[in-house]
């Protein structure tokens, strides 16, 4: 049985459709697509669809009328896409049940980032297969430090307790549930405070910093949480947990 959510993407546009599927499925989502309306009810009556992310602008049957229609027969999170900064469309796809809307040209970052937040709102679990099936995980070891989650305790490898910060903690414990994996800015801010970021938005660089004078032998050549150019961040080491 496959435990991974499940999204529906609805867009008349081939290219955003393989895109987006292509995107989310790297990230740990279980994607179908469909061109229109008549696609998307066939796979509604087919699989179980966690959230379903919703074009406007298509032929026939627009993803306005869609949407109204959905709400009145299902709860299934609904996040539009607008081709258009039409803030119009906008006001009425949320008055008629829309959880969250973004405008094309969009990152698909910043998507990945709402569909979680939203889901998040649902409760409906997005963590990834890296994220341990024993949410009971006391230890988290990794280049020979520990991190102790009971305490909420970091020690070197030599054995000394580094004091961190709150947001330190939340954002460190972000990197052992997804270790090796690049991590944007959008779903670090996601992951730790529920939140997208904002076009100047520098929190997270400045936790990493942070983190990083209290982890690197050598902070401004990072080996354990390595910057990825225009991908995020990557913790690099192995992590075992008990």
């Amino acid at each position: 049985m496959n435990d991974k959510p499940h999204i529906l993407i609805v867009d008349d546009d081939l290219d955003i459709r393989q895109l987006l599927a292509q995107y989310l499925g790297e990230h740990g989502f279980v994607t179908v697509t469909a061109k229109n309306g008549i696609e998307m009810q066939r796979l509604l009556h087919k699989e179980k669809i966690d959230l379903i992310v919703l074009d406007i602008m298509m032929p026939g049957e627009d993803g306005l009328t869609i949407c109204r229609r959905l709400r009145s027969e299902s709860t299934i999170p609904i996040i539009m896409l607008t081709a258009v900064d039409n803030e119009t469309d906008k006001v009425v796809g949320l008055e008629i049940g829309a959880d969250d809307y973004i405008t094309k040209p969009f990152n698909p970052r910043e998507l990945l980032a709402r569909i979680k937040a939203v889901m998040r709102r649902y409760g409906i679990s997005t963590e990834s297969d890296t994220q341990p099936a024993n949410i009971d995980v006391k230890e988290y070891t990794f280049n020979d430090w520990v991190l102790n989650t009971i305490a909420r305790q970091l020690f070197s490898p030599d054995g000394v307790e580094i004091s961190l910060s709150s947001g330190e903690y939340e954002l460190l414990l972000i990197f052992m549930h997804h270790p090796q994996r690049v991590l944007s800015r959008d779903e670090l801010l996601d992951l730790t405070k529920n939140r997208a970021a904002g076009p100047f938005d520098r929190s997270i660089d400045m936790q990493i910093s942070r983190l990083r004078q209290k982890l690197e032998e050598d902070p401004k050549q990072p080996k354990i949480i390595k910057t990825i150019r225009n991908g995020g961040y990557i913790l690099t080491a192995v992590v075992e947990y008990k």
